[in-house]
């Protein structure tokens, strides 16, 4: 029953942690239509931010500049990268994933190749039991950060003026065009959104893992864009339950398989959501 507990609650966290980097590639996917290849490099730079202002200010000031890093990242690909190709989808795909490898490049450049031990509270390290299992504390942590981050959007999406025009604008873009709303200030904003988003995951990742590297962004985002093809493209609560089914997934057959295993189920979970279920579990796309 322990090992049963244990299991769940590290997949939870893993889960938390996909969910915060896959909300983000369903924003920009809902609204713009854009599949970010460089979304990893977002959670990259903000760990590596977090790590560095950790190192000269301490942890309470770095949590904040991780996830500012992120959004300030996410809004300048929009602006640069993003914004001149919208109407050029292939280039946009060439763009992003170019983008990635030179920012894994310029990261290793800037702090090296090797594996950085990243900053975390002492609690964080502590366990808590709970039915007989000893859970590390930063499990609880992730997955607090994911629910609030998930309340949080549905509010953004449901009560604010923003919201709106993103739900307008993933339904019908050319009329929210046409009412005279600028689109193109709600595609910078929600790239920027989701830069946040995955500066968070990128500073709760490194207090997950232990450790930050210049290539851990680009592997994260593999399952997060598998999160987002499963739980339906644009779909948040989509994402949200998707990420637990993957995460938890993972953890099981990894522990009770072989090596390697809990990856070769993902994928073939999503093999399978893709033959039964095409649009994914939301069955359509829909930022709710």
């Amino acid at each position: 029953m322990s090992t049963v507990v244990l299991l769940t609650l590290t997949g939870l966290g893993l889960a938390a942690l996909y969910f915060l980097i896959a909300s983000g590639l369903s924003l920009v996917f809902g609204l713009a239509g854009v599949l970010n290849f460089a979304h990893g490099l977002f959670l990259s730079v903000g760990a590596y931010a977090a790590w560095q202002a950790a190192q000269q200010w301490g942890l309470a000031v770095a949590v904040p500049v991780g996830i500012a890093a992120g959004a300030v990242t996410g809004a300048l690909v929009e602006l640069i990268v993003i914004r001149p190709l919208y109407r050029r989808p292939t280039e946009q795909v060439l763009a992003t994933v170019g983008l990635s490898l030179a920012g894994v490049a310029l990261l290793q450049s800037v702090w090296g190749a090797d594996p950085r031990t990243y900053p975390r509270p002492a609690w964080t390290t502590d366990t808590t039991s709970l039915l007989g299992a000893e859970v590390p504390n930063d499990r609880f942590l992730l997955i607090a950060a994911a629910a609030l981050v998930l309340a949080g959007l549905l509010a953004f999406l449901r009560w604010t003026r923003y919201g709106l025009i993103i739900r307008a604008g993933v339904e019908n873009r050319a009329m929210v065009s046409a009412l005279g709303i600028d689109v193109r200030a709600a595609f910078t904003l929600v790239f920027t959104l989701g830069g946040a988003l995955a500066g968070t995951a990128g500073v709760l990742g490194g207090m997950y893992f232990g450790s930050v590297s210049p290539s851990q962004g680009a592997g994260l985002l593999i399952f997060a864009f598998i999160v987002v093809v499963i739980g339906g493209l644009g779909s948040i609560t989509g994402s949200a339950v998707a990420a637990v089914v993957v995460g938890v997934l993972q953890q099981f057959v990894n522990y009770y398989g072989t090596s390697g295993a809990g990856d070769v189920s993902v994928v073939a979970l999503l093999a399978i959501v893709l033959l039964l279920r095409p649009g994914g579990l939301a069955g359509k796309v829909t930022t709710a």
